[in-house]
């Protein structure tokens, strides 16, 4: 080969690497920061919205604990309709993904599309204007959950802020059988007739509900949030007696402050409260409707995104529910082994004495007694990490039994929005730090 030769060759493969590179700088100029994933005014579809790999790590922003089959549902489904859940985040993030699950379903959930958007306003089923992102499985729009089991979406790219409500919305075409369900969400959703996941306006979700069905989690991308800590209890931690639509749980309250106080742990909250669980009876079915704590704690705490800490609340049910557990000694190895389990993920792990339930319809002395016996022992420092005082935090100077009027909902069981407040209030957040575990 001539010297003329080989430059000419050389300047030929120059000017192929030139055409390459820009090729390539023109495709990566082109991808914005998520603009373009969103519905047009006119209502258009958005175009497929999955993130790509980013800076920050995935922890869980909101979750509800999949609790049961809906009744009514056996048949149908929600076939030919949308569910537009309602969820209220924790923390915020650059890009989101949910889980749905279909534990409860006996026939595949076929979910043909499915989207995430920020709201409009509180307690509205509208979705801010550009916000609005379609949903993907594996880059499929649609997805087939078998029965009993739960599937994670791709990451949306979204900013999603603290403090936000979410619309997450699933449409299936086809009769799914039992509907798997939250059925004390203290939350207004919406459903409406038809495929209208992509809806930016919230005029075709006519029909309210309490529940929220399919989704249980809600992560997010975060560079500013170190972690996740799990709250695992039940109608207490569930919010049963909060005021509906306020975001008033303890848990809530609790997220607030790990957001706003300097020196808190940066921890997402996610809330696995199921009101009427117990540490040590599961509720019937197969799965069980209401499984024990000690039987979902792998499911709720142990896989969750991002999970750092537990806070565990559990315990007042299998005293006041029958069958009564009278031995305070088994609950509270109940809530040892919760901690062992915790302990083999290197979770840290704060417990909660139990609260009064004296003028409640269940009230006996002597239930009244083992719950003394188990404060106890959680007192004494063998049973969790740390442990905060909500017996101390609420109850009634003048009569230890009683949560003090200001704090009682009016069941003398489950706390008032202020009772939640100061259960929020009373929980010291550096406990959630650290690694030092208990002498069981």
């Amino acid at each position: 080969m001539t010297k003329r030769h080989g430059y000419a060759l050389l300047a030929a493969v120059i000017a192929v690497i030139v055409v390459i590179s820009a090729a390539i700088y023109v495709g990566v100029a082109g991808t914005d920061d998520g603009s373009q994933d969103s519905i047009s005014a006119g209502g258009r579809s958005p175009r497929n919205s999955a993130a790509p790999a980013s800076s920050g790590a995935w922890v869980g922003s909101w979750s509800a604990s999949p609790a049961g089959a809906e009744p009514g549902t056996e048949q149908k489904g929600f076939a030919g309709r949308s569910i537009r859940n309602v969820v209220h985040t924790s923390v915020g993030g650059t890009s989101a993904r949910i889980t749905l699950s279909n534990l409860y379903g006996t026939t595949p959930l076929s979910i043909t599309h499915a989207s995430i958007a920020l709201a409009s306003a509180s307690n509205n089923p509208a979705a801010a204007a550009g916000t609005l992102r379609r949903l993907t499985f594996d880059g499929n729009t649609s997805v087939v959950i078998p029965p009993g089991q739960q599937v994670l979406s791709d990451a949306a790219r979204l900013r999603v802020p603290h403090d936000q409500d979410l619309l997450v919305t699933t449409y299936s075409p086809t009769p799914s059988g039992p509907v798997t369900y939250h059925p004390h969400a203290r939350q207004i959703s919406y459903v409406a007739d038809g495929d209208r996941t992509e809806d930016q306006l919230g005029d075709a979700y006519t029909e309210q509900s309490p529940y929220w069905r399919y989704l249980s989690a809600v992560d997010v991308l975060s560079n500013e949030t170190d972690g996740t800590v799990v709250v695992f209890g039940d109608s207490i931690t569930d919010g049963i007696s909060s005021t509906m639509g306020a975001n008033r749980r303890w848990t809530d309250v609790l997220a607030d402050r790990l957001r706003d106080e300097p020196g808190a742990p940066r921890y997402g909250v996610v809330n696995q409260g199921i009101s009427g669980n117990r540490i040590l009876s599961d509720g019937r079915g197969n799965p069980a409707v209401n499984p024990s704590g000690l039987s979902r704690f792998d499911r709720d705490v142990l896989n969750r995104t991002g999970v750092k800490a537990v806070v565990i609340a559990l315990g007042v049910n299998d005293i006041l529910r029958n069958p009564h557990q009278n031995d305070p000694d088994r609950i509270v190895e109940g809530l040892r082994e919760l901690t062992r389990q915790a302990h083999t993920r290197g979770l840290r792990v704060v417990g909660a004495t139990l609260m009064p339930f004296g003028g409640h319809r269940g009230y006996e002395p002597a239930l009244e007694g083992v719950r003394q016996a188990v404060n106890e022992r959680i007192r004494s420092g063998r049973v969790f990490d740390e442990f905060v005082d909500f017996d101390r935090a609420l109850r009634d100077p003048y009569d230890l039994r009683r949560l003090r009027g200001q704090f009682d909902s009016g069941d003398h069981l489950h706390p008032s929005d202020a009772g939640f407040r100061r259960m929020a209030e009373a929980f010291n957040l550096s406990q959630l730090k650290g690694s030092a575990a208990a002498q069981l």
